[in-house]
C-alpha cells in the first residue's frame, strides 16, 4: 500500500475550491481506487493524505484531465506552496479500544 501526502500553504479557498475539492476526492475513489482520501485545513495550512494499492493508481489519478485543471488552479489560486511525498506504507496497526 501507499500514501501521497499533499501539504498546502493556503493563499485563498473559495467555494469553487470545496466544490472541486470533493469532486476530486469522489474521482480519485471512483475512478482510480483510492482506499481513503483524508484532508485537514488549519490555520493557513492543509494536509490530505490519500492511500492507494499501487504506484500505477497514484501515476494515472495525477494524469487525469480533470485533476490536471484542479491542479492548474491550485498553483495558481489557492495555495502558496505545496508539497507532495509518496510513501510506502511498511507496517499499519488498528486499534478499535
Amino acid at each position: 500500500m501507499y500514501a501521497v501526502i499533499f501539504r498546502a500553504e493556503i493563499n485563498e479557498f473559495d467555494q469553487s475550491y470545496f466544490d472541486i475539492a470533493a469532486r476530486m476526492q469522489e474521482l480519485a475513489k471512483s475512478k482510480y481506487g483510492c482506499l481513503e482520501f483524508t484532508a485537514l485545513t488549519e490555520g493557513n495550512q492543509e494536509i490530505a493524505i490519500s492511500y492507494w494499492e499501487s504506484e500505477n493508481q497514484i501515476i494515472a489519478w495525477k494524469q487525469d484531465p480533470e485533476h490536471k485543471k484542479a491542479q492548474e488552479l491550485g498553483r495558481s489560486k489557492w495555495y502558496k506552496s505545496y508539497q507532495v511525498q509518496i510513501v510506502k506504507v511498511e507496517r499499519a496497526y488498528t486499534s478499535n479500544t
